[in-house]
């Protein structure tokens, strides 16, 4: 028989409203939609870096092919070339940082304050609800695990 969770979100005995729960959860659908767009800016940062570099060994690459004239005007015009006005892409992406992640990322903090500070109430409901007791491969904790130490490392 499976000891029971430690874990007070898979108890169910936590003193947080449905309601509450739920929109609390959707603030942190939200924040982790931003992470995602968060990682994709990065993505978008070091692909435009890369792609910079590439251009200046096409660039190089046409001048020694004979193609001074392209080479140049690659070089003047678009070697290091802005990515949106007065911008580098550290620069999109630290402005992002400061007007939109930072603040977004202060406010799903001050929302998982209504329940305790607790982290995924809703998705812990689901697996209260939708794992199978006793079933391997639905245990409530990694201690739960036949032969786990619940250390979650390895």
């Amino acid at each position: 028989m499976e000891p029971e969770p430690s874990d007070p979100r898979l108890t169910g005995e936590i003193d947080v409203d449905d309601a509450t729960v739920k929109a609390v959860g959707l603030l942190t659908e939200a924040w982790e939609t931003v992470q995602i767009a968060h990682g994709h800016l990065y993505a978008f940062h070091q692909l435009t870096g890369s792609a910079d570099f590439k251009l200046e060994e096409a660039v190089k690459a046409l001048r020694d092919a004979g193609h001074g004239g392209l080479a140049t005007r690659l070089e003047t015009e678009l070697l290091g070339r802005n990515v949106l006005p007065g911008r580098w892409t550290f620069q999109v992406v630290e402005d992002y940082e400061d007007t939109y992640y930072e603040p977004f990322r202060a406010f799903e903090r001050e929302g998982r304050e209504l329940t305790g500070g607790l982290r995924h109430l809703w998705e812990a409901g689901l697996k209260r609800d939708r794992r199978t007791p006793g079933q391997p491969g639905h245990e409530a904790t990694p201690a739960a695990v036949p032969g786990d130490s619940g250390s979650g490392t390895g």
